[in-house]
């Protein structure tokens, strides 16, 4: 997929640390490319493409994940220079 990236975050809400809700099917002009859970801040961050920030809040929504925050991000690579 060659669409913008965007952090999506999303606070805990399950009440029982480190158990976030898992990352639902979205559709196929949606990539979650990675998602990880920060225990100690109860939050989950997304690396999601796709066209553009309402496509991945809609594809999200419709699937019933919540989108507490979004930020368009760029990749970096080791050397930190940014890839394109």
């Amino acid at each position: 997929m060659t669409g913008q990236l965007f952090v999506v975050e999303r606070y805990d809400d399950t009440g029982t640390p480190g158990r976030a809700q898992p990352l639902p099917a979205v559709p196929a002009d949606v990539h979650v490319v990675c998602a990880v859970v920060v225990p100690a801040d109860d939050v989950v961050l997304a690396l999601v493409e796709a066209d553009d920030e309402p496509t991945v809040t809609a594809a999200l929504a419709k699937a019933g994940w919540r989108v507490d925050r979004i930020t368009p991000a760029i990749w970096a690579q080791a050397d930190g220079a940014t890839a394109q």
